[in-house]
């Protein structure tokens, strides 16, 4: 993801790899056995990824940053802001990280604030071992604001984001992830629609149809978000595709 805005170019979690480069499948029987990610980028990727001036990192799995984003990072030194739990380890793999951010402080980003949401990655036990997560709330000078809440399940500090902090766009990981064992990485069917119900504005919808772990196609998404009559404040978009928000 790239979030575009004046003159700075903010790639997000990027993962650059060729199809199959990043490495061996999440699941071996759960879901079809596959090397990562499952699909190419879209022709012209690079093109617009060669234009970032900025990366937000919310947490090291290499379906967030892989070995090709980290080689591109590093070649052009690009600005890195991440969790201050990630530093450390961003900055020894050679990142030139220039900000960290905490969890519920808010600090200056690019003439406007960051603050860092607590992201819980997966129900029940395996969150634990998932590591650390963070969600960004993010504030641009003449922009909505946009909430990017990462790998997460629906928690209390979700929902206290989406009713208190009431972002304009709001940012959705929508596979519903899940290993061959332990409860599922990301929110549910029932809790995405649930974030999407409370969001009080535009919600997108990423971490799709990308990586062997994650069932959930934008098609059933779709069917799912149409059935309740949530279809209208959501973007479904594919690979490549560029939305516009005024």
């Amino acid at each position: 993801m790239i979030i575009e805005t004046n003159d700075k170019v903010i790639l997000v979690d990027p993962m650059l790899g060729q199809k199959g480069a990043a490495g061996p499948t999440f699941t071996l029987f759960r879901f079809k056995p596959q090397r990562n990610p499952i699909v190419d980028l879209f022709d012209n990727a690079m093109e617009i990824v060669d234009k970032t001036t900025h990366c937000l990192i919310t947490h090291l799995h290499p379906d967030h940053l892989d070995k090709a984003a980290e080689k591109f990072l590093k070649k052009k030194q690009i600005p890195v802001i991440c969790s201050i739990k990630d530093a450390r380890q961003l900055k020894k793999r050679g990142l030139n990280v220039v900000q960290t951010v905490n969890y519920w402080k808010q600090t200056q980003f690019l003439g406007g604030t960051i603050e860092g949401i607590p992201a819980k990655h997966g129900y029940g036990f395996v969150a634990k071992p998932m590591g650390n997560v963070m969600g960004f709330f993010i504030q641009l000078p003449n922009e909505k604001s946009i909430y990017l809440s990462s790998d997460t399940i629906y928690t209390e500090d979700v929902d206290k984001v989406l009713k208190v902090y009431k972002p304009e766009i709001s940012v959705v990981a929508s596979g519903t992830a899940q290993l061959d064992i332990f409860k599922p990485l990301l929110m549910t069917m029932n809790d995405i629609l649930k974030f999407v119900k409370n969001s009080p504005g535009k919600v997108i919808a990423n971490h799709l149809e990308a990586v062997n772990h994650c069932p959930t196609s934008r098609e059933q998404l779709e069917k799912e978000l149409g059935k309740h009559g949530f279809i209208e404040k959501t973007y479904i978009p594919d690979d490549g595709e560029v939305i516009e928000i005024k």
